[in-house]
């Protein structure tokens, strides 16, 4: 097994325990000792969004594109790492910081217009843009509001 921790060391880089990994791993923190990086499931991703990460170990680039949950990651792994796609495929969601147009009173509905489950709501403000809310019951973590955002203030994490 590969101590990332270490790795990090040289790197100054601080270990996130939030990052998404890929839908339906079973073991989050088991993932680094369960996965052999034969780089299938970056293969098959349909919209580009696993790429090669830490230590060589898939993960999800949210910049790229969304998450379709289309299950084709877990469908070509060869270990037993991925959960029934009839389950919820991760617990992570969106969040927006203080980067966003809309807490600088300038309008953009980027990440709205991108939400399907209608999950990002503006609330009106009297004399200023509406701001986006995030209804975190609604969100899916799918990641379609992160590239579209033109100041990059939509993280989807775990929470």
């Amino acid at each position: 097994m590969i101590d990332l921790s270490k790795r990090r060391l040289f790197f100054r880089q601080k270990v996130d325990s939030n990052r998404v990994r890929l839908p339906w791993i079973k073991n989050p923190e088991n993932f680094e000792t369960d996965c052999i990086r034969c780089g299938k499931c970056i293969e098959s991703c349909e919209t580009k969004i696993i790429t090669i990460g830490d230590g060589g170990f898939p993960t999800v680039d949210f910049s790229i594109d969304e998450c379709t949950f289309c299950y084709q990651c877990a469908d070509v792994c060869p270990e037993s790492i991925f959960k029934p796609k009839q389950g919820e495929p991760w617990q992570a969601k969106a969040h927006i910081s203080d980067k966003c147009l809309a807490q600088q009173n300038v309008e953009c509905r980027s990440c709205g217009d991108m939400c399907e489950p209608m999950a990002i709501q503006f609330q009106l403000r009297a004399g200023s843009v509406a701001l986006p809310k995030i209804e975190l019951d609604e969100c899916s973590g799918c990641g379609a509001c992160v590239a579209v955002c033109p100041t990059s203030a939509v993280l989807v994490s775990n929470e």
